[in-house]
């Protein structure tokens, strides 16, 4: 037993360390950066993100137009600021959607090959589109919301309460695999963990950072925590089907920027369209 204890402490202090790095560091973000800079940070996180996704895309021997699609990621929420406010011009985002999936297809007719992968090289680059740089921008409209700094700050805590509950249990008590052959060190009992530090943490700090009602804290401390975990299990089988382990090497004991974020990329939009219907 105390050699798993040991364990347990050489395999997650790298990963203590750097995660304790990263939210001084995002909390230096959220609540001290103006809303342009904090935008160019979600804009250089969709960035890395985007090329490391076409990263392991290109390990299935897959052809993508790779600049392209890091360029229009990069564009979603610069477009999403420069639409906010009081600005003039609005419903930039979708504009942009729609032009850059045009763009795509305008792309593989220029193809001199006769490759036979038009079809996924469209399509997934248009899922890059929505599954990393759209759905992660969600966090920079919770940015520009009133209380944004706080609603963002609550969002991160809670939804990485779930992935620190889920690996500590997990490592400690996991017996019963969740789902094996996506995440084989992912179980049942961690899964529940995860949940329950989630809603904890959601109890806690939600009365002053959100001012939301205790039954729509439990309520978000669980959704967030299960959609956290769908949004880590989504990235896995991704990485799986291209055969890498890590989506990058950046972070010691996490990976890439696709592992940091990779849980909130759906609790973000939950979480935004949430606060803005209730």
């Amino acid at each position: 037993m105390a050699g798993v204890r040991e364990g347990l402490v050489v395999r997650f202090f790298p990963r203590f360390l750097v995660t304790v790095a990263l939210l001084l560091a995002v909390g230096v973000i959220i609540y001290r950066f103006p809303e342009w800079m904090f935008c160019l940070v979600v804009a250089a996180l969709i960035g890395i993100g985007q090329n490391e996704f076409f990263g392991m895309v290109d390990k299935k021997g897959v052809f993508v137009y790779r600049y392209f699609g890091i360029i229009a990621g990069i564009l979603v929420p610069v477009v999403i600021f420069l639409g906010s406010g009081e600005a003039e011009v609005k419903n930039l985002e979708p504009l942009l959607i729609v032009g850059a999936s045009l763009f795509a297809f305008t792309l593989q007719f220029t193809r001199r090959d006769n490759g036979r992968d038009h079809l996924l090289s469209v399509a997934l680059t248009l899922f890059s589109l929505f599954y990393i740089c759209w759905f992660f921008s969600f966090i920079l409209k919770l940015r520009l919301m009133e209380n944004g700094a706080n609603l963002v700050a609550f969002l991160i805590l809670v939804t990485k309460s779930a992935d620190i509950g889920a690996y500590l249990v997990g490592s400690m008590a996991g017996r019963t695999g969740l789902i094996p052959r996506i995440s084989p060190k992912k179980t049942i009992e961690g899964t529940f963990g995860g949940v329950v530090l989630s809603v904890v943490i959601a109890m806690v700090l939600g009365p002053y950072l959100t001012g939301f009602h205790i039954w729509h804290l439990v309520v978000l401390g669980c959704v967030l925590a299960v959609f956290g975990q769908i949004g880590d299990l989504a990235e896995s089988l991704i990485k799986r089907d291209c055969g890498v382990k890590d989506s990058g090497t950046y972070l010691p004991g996490i990976g890439g920027v696709m592992d940091l974020i990779d849980s909130l990329l759906f609790t973000a939009p939950f979480f935004f369209f949430y606060v803005t219907t209730f």
